[in-house]
């Protein structure tokens, strides 16, 4: 195969690459939301899917169901302590329960400082208020009462028409339908909202735990002597050759790669920007120097308006 059918397979390859690259950030786009808050500072949010919101409820729903079983177990004993009279006490001991359980365990946890019961926690998720405010707990309260009419009301409906009743029936296929309205009506808005969340004035938002790594520019300012990066001067042409993904990509480079990837990736940066190498030149150094350049470069763009997406972007 000669050398000019190679190099148009690559850029195949390369053009194929990049189009199932922005297929995946248009995707996460359509979760993405804006956020003004009060003190007018924005934030770029990512609201939870459905089948998140739905698997995070289903964690919860499997605790309740164990502390449930556990507090059974619990009330039979203390009723078996106490003899025939505990039958009327465990009975009210069992109602006063599953009350507290059905409308306090979101609540609790919710006007908690992580805004969040533990099966959203497991998912990295948090309620929030979509005016970007506080959440209040008059919100936390609205969400989760209605909840009472959204799911165990219904399934109450089901579980009372499991009888051969026509009249039980009836009540079942209402409840079937109730439940499948609210089960499914996050799917069709546009924000996976709850109808709870449509009264309260929330949503459920991303929340996973962020460690903050090193700025790559600072760090790199902090090791400048006046024979390193203040030495690097790169052209407007030579910046231009590469757009954010391929910043990101050295970002990366610099953070975690071994020492023989950073000499291939100086290497292949120096070759496309048309850099002479000086003798004895240092590859991490000169990747920190270009990493800083291209960067103000892109920024400076982006001021005007101007936003090149990666190598291949001509606009």
């Amino acid at each position: 195969m000669s050398e000019t059918t190679l190099s148009a397979q690559e850029a195949l390859d390369a053009a194929r690459r990049r189009r199932a690259r922005l297929a995946v950030e248009q995707q996460s786009q359509k979760y993405a939301r804006d956020l003004m808050t009060p003190e007018g500072a924005a934030l770029r949010l990512r609201i939870a899917t459905a089948s998140e919101r739905a698997g995070a409820f289903l964690i919860d729903l499997t605790i309740m169901i164990l502390a449930l079983i556990l507090g059974v177990i619990s009330i039979i004993w203390v009723v078996g302590q106490l003899g025939f009279e505990g039958l009327a006490l465990g009975s009210t001991l069992l109602s006063l329960f599953v009350f507290a359980l059905r409308n306090f365990y979101f609540v609790s946890f919710e006007l908690g400082r992580r805004a969040a019961t533990p099966g959203k926690r497991v998912l990295g998720l948090r309620v929030a208020a979509r005016d970007g405010g506080r959440l209040t707990a008059n919100a936390v309260f609205a969400r989760n009462f209605l909840r009472e009419v959204e799911v165990f009301l219904p399934l109450q409906f089901l579980v009372f028409g499991l009888g051969d009743d026509a009249v039980n029936g009836w009540i079942a296929l209402f409840g079937f339908a109730w439940s499948g309205l609210f089960l499914f009506f996050p799917i069709f808005n546009r924000d996976k909202l709850r109808a709870g969340d449509l009264i309260a004035g929330t949503w459920v938002i991303h929340a996973p735990k962020i460690t903050l790594d090193k700025d790559v520019a600072v760090a790199a300012q902090r090791r400048k002597t006046a024979s390193t990066l203040g030495g690097y001067t790169f052209s407007p042409a030579q910046l231009d050759v590469y757009g954010i993904h391929e910043l990101h990509v050295l970002e990366n480079v610099l953070r975690k790669s071994s020492t023989d990837v950073r000499e291939a990736v100086a290497d292949r940066i120096r070759k496309k920007i048309g850099w002479n190498a000086s003798p004895g030149e240092d590859d991490r150094i000169f990747l920190e120097a270009y990493y800083a350049a291209l960067r103000r470069h892109l920024e400076q763009k982006l001021i005007l308006g101007k936003r090149k997406v990666d190598k291949f972007d001509r606009s």
